[in-house]
């Protein structure tokens, strides 16, 4: 499993498309730390941006390299290894490589530029796992389907649900039931979504919930001690682990 690991990883750190990734971000943060004399509204800034660019690199990167190894795939399973460690292997060498574009990208000038303390590090753990959350849904979504097109589809119309059409359906549901108590609400509907849990994690570091009105006071009590963090966190890791378990039990039962 680990000769198959390195030879994963050791093949898409070579990849252009990982090297022009980790390269635009990488500029991207230090043009924002220098435009900004506020760590603070730099760390806002490539917020905004990291929620939207890394969940659709990571899927899209994901989806392709996973059609593209079918056969390399197919000649790991009819040698004497298992297919778990095959699937594991595959996924670990992506997850691990764009994980480590977005710490050199991002995390390096973050940590460089004092990235305003703990909302520099909440972003960066933000980036790592929302990189492999998408991973796992690409997994996902490239399992369920032998047709690459249909694949690759399939995977832009997740990230297109939860980068955008996901806070349309809570603002339509806010709206229309605003009449009613909807706190437990906004937080149920809060972790059905691993890029807006993402997102308010860093935001309460930076002090605008006082923005966000009562929900965000109430996402900062829950959120700003160390249960609430915890919980986040498991959040997070249920978001990685449920899509790669449900796909790696496609891929074992699958004729390849």
């Amino acid at each position: 499993m680990e000769k198959v690991i390195k030879y994963v990883l050791y093949d898409i750190l070579r990849n252009r498309i990982v090297i022009g990734y980790t390269g635009f971000l990488l500029l991207m943060s230090l043009g924002l730390f220098q435009l900004e004399n506020d760590p603070s509204k730099a760390v806002l800034s490539l917020l905004n941006v990291v929620l939207l660019v890394v969940p659709l690199i990571s899927i899209i990167f994901a989806t392709i390299h996973f059609y593209n190894s079918q056969e390399f795939m197919e000649l790991l399973v009819a040698q004497p290894i298992n297919r778990q460690k095959i699937f594991y292997s595959e996924y670990l060498g992506v997850a691990l490589s764009l994980a480590a574009a977005f710490a050199i990208g991002v995390g390096v000038p973050v940590l460089l530029f004092g990235g305003s303390g703990p909302a520099g590090v909440y972003l960066i753990s933000a980036g790592i796992f929302l990189t492999f959350i998408f991973v796992s849904l690409a997994f996902l979504a490239s399992v369920l389907t032998r047709d690459k097109a249909k694949g690759i589809g399939l995977a832009l119309l997740l990230w297109f649900y939860f980068s955008l059409l996901y806070d349309g359906l809570v603002m339509m549901v806010l709206f229309y039931f605003s009449e009613y108590p909807l706190e437990n609400v906004s937080l149920g509907m809060l972790s059905l979504n691993p890029i807006d849990l993402g997102r308010v994690l860093v935001l309460l570091q930076i002090d605008v919930s006082a923005l966000m009105g009562y929900t965000g006071a109430l996402y900062k009590s829950l959120f700003s001690n160390f249960t609430g963090v915890l919980y986040a966190g498991l959040l997070m890791l249920a978001w990685v682990l449920l899509p790669l378990m449900l796909a790696k039990r496609i891929f074992i039962r699958k004729d390849l």
